[in-house]
């Protein structure tokens, strides 16, 4: 490719509204432009990296077993009502009427098409397994789109789903998704990680979401550095204490807490250590009557664990003042467990505390030297925080550790959730109908290049890695027209390393060397080579390194060779 006739379109600044790295320097660099709100034109630069990505993810599908196929982005609301998820995936699923008053959705995701194909077309378990995907576009009516091509309303996504005569063999195919998607992430030259993660509004039985690890990432993740355990901190779990809890050693005592709100207010106001604290939070059963649930007054609640517990309202709902006024006859602030007669759940860490502090159930007051067991019953005991840099791991290696990550992809053990809602079954050896085991596997295509970058960028702009980048190498002609010697030689080493399979721009619009230089590092061709006068004088060119160290000088006579052995480095 001749950079004179590709489209080079390159920004001093990032437009004001840009929030991260990646959304600046994409814009900065000419590789997307901003439609509306959330969705983006995918300009020639910005594609061929696109292009770099399926390219990998096909390959490594492929290679797997799955069988690409192309459903319709526009679904019929019949699907979605069979399914269940017409209603509840609520207001990011983008609705609307053909010119027969039918209703359509601009699909997020596929299970109800593809498993509509299923039930029509895999009938006998002679059939099964079968693994179809597809690389497409997707819509989800985000609230609040931001990140540029992280968090849109218009994406590309690869998106596979896997149909099973039983679970063992679904478990068979998640783990040769597991593999395939290491690697894929590993061809991507990207840092990542898998980590045990909750199926959400997906649904099923196990997930694992793969993330790549950026301090700018949405998603915290909870990792044992002597061990392969990580979890989403959505799902890690916080092991218990291992210390017994002490006896009682102080009276119960209440202690009048004016305007006392927070656990730091009560910590300053005592004078206390945090850690001494119970915080109290009460949220809806099932039948809308407050359940209390206690922790120690440095941890977060777990919302996830918290819905998941049995009896308690999924979604996670806090109870409104009126409840809580009617349930423990004091305002937010100075709630507890003595004397309340609803359900009390506390967290394993409180349970091995002793001689706390807690509301008293009287607007400002709270309790010192509280108890379990002595000056209220022993509650129900369950895991209901985020674990904290320091935990033990659960496995037993260490301790654990906490990092930022970008989720690119995740799989699921759907099992039978969207099998059984559309009918999708078939005939077993015996000749009995069975429903199908089903598994979904999903890859943010497009959200991968701005993971990319969070995790690969400086000053002067991005550093793709190679199996990335729009181009792996530019050849810089300083001179190109004053110089007959240097367009010759440059056109000269162009062809050669084309010729030799390297995706190669030759950089012949004739730019000053300060603006082709800014232009590459910006857009961020991994290896470059540079052309003059000066070098072909002594029978060299300079190679440069997008991501850093110094210029080295070859010979002219060994270029190609030199640039293979990069590259394939």
């Amino acid at each position: 490719m001749r950079a004179s006739q590709f489209f080079i379109s390159t920004l001093k600044e990032a437009p004001s509204d840009a929030e991260v790295a990646s959304q600046k320097l994409m814009l900065r660099a000419g590789m997307i432009r901003k439609v509306a709100a959330g969705i983006y034109s995918w300009m020639p630069l910005g594609l061929r990296c696109l292009r770099k990505v399926e390219g990998v993810v096909r390959d490594e599908m492929n290679r797997a077993g799955a069988i690409e196929l192309l459903m319709p982005a526009v679904q019929p609301a019949e699907l979605w009502q069979e399914s269940g998820r017409w209603e509840f995936y609520g207001p990011e699923l983008l609705r609307f009427k053909d010119r027969h008053d039918r209703d359509f959705v601009i699909g997020p995701t596929h299970e109800e098409v593809i498993g509509d194909i299923a039930r029509r077309a895999l009938r006998s378990y002679r059939q099964l397994p079968k693994h179809f995907y597809q690389v497409q576009t997707k819509f989800r009516d985000e609230i609040r789109p931001r990140f540029g091509v992280m968090r849109g309303r218009e994406f590309v996504m690869k998106d596979g789903y896997s149909f099973h005569a039983d679970y063992a063999d679904l478990q068979r195919e998640y783990e040769n998704m597991h593999a395939t998607y290491t690697r894929i992430f590993g061809r991507l030259g990207l840092e990542f990680r898998a980590v045990a993660a909750d199926t959400g509004s997906i649904g099923g039985s196990g997930s694992h979401e793969f993330h790549v690890i950026a301090e700018t990432g949405e998603d915290a993740i909870a990792y044992c550095p002597d061990s392969e355990y990580a979890a989403n901190v959505e799902l890690a779990e916080a092991v218990a204490p291992d210390a017994e809890r002490p006896s009682a050693g102080a009276d119960l005592a209440k202690v009048h807490t004016p305007g006392v709100r927070t656990i730091e207010e009560l910590s300053s106001f005592l004078g206390i250590p945090v850690e001494t604290t119970v915080k109290a939070i009460v949220v809806e059963s099932e039948s809308g009557d407050p359940v209390l649930m206690m922790l120690r007054g440095d941890h977060a609640l777990n919302e996830i664990k918290a819905q998941n517990l049995e009896g308690v309202r999924s979604p996670l709902t806090f109870a409104a003042p009126s409840v809580i006024q009617a349930g423990f006859g004091a305002d937010p602030g100075s709630l507890g467990p003595v004397g309340f007669k609803g359900r009390v759940i506390m967290d394993r860490s409180v349970a091995a505390m002793a001689d706390f502090v807690i509301g008293a159930n009287e607007t400002d007051f709270h309790l010192t030297g509280a108890n379990i067991g002595r000056d209220f019953p022993e509650p129900e005991v369950a895991d209901l925080r985020n674990v904290v840099e320091g935990d033990r791991s659960p496995d037993g290696a260490g301790h654990l550790r906490i990092c930022r990550g970008i989720e690119v992809g995740h799989i699921f053990q759907l099992r039978t959730k969207y099998s059984e809602a559309l009918g999708c079954r078939f005939l077993d050896e015996n000749g009995r109908e069975q429903v199908m085991e089903m598994g979904c596997y999903g890859i943010g295509v497009s959200r991968i290049l701005g993971a990319a970058i969070e995790q690969n960028w400086d000053e002067r702009g991005i550093i793709w890695p190679t199996a990335i980048a729009p181009f792996e190498l530019v050849v810089c002609p300083v001179g190109w027209a004053k110089s007959e010697a240097v367009r010759e030689r440059a056109c000269r080493i162009y062809e050669a390393l084309r010729e030799a399979g390297v995706d190669v721009v030759l950089d012949d619009r004739g730019e000053r060397p300060g603006v082709m230089f800014a232009d590459w590092e910006l857009i961020g061709v991994p290896h470059r080579l540079t052309v003059g006068d000066r070098g072909l004088a002594d029978g060299v060119v300079e190679y440069n390194a997008r991501a850093g160290g110094d210029a080295q000088r070859v010979p002219v006579g060994e270029v190609v060779e030199s640039v293979l052995q990069r590259i394939r480095s």
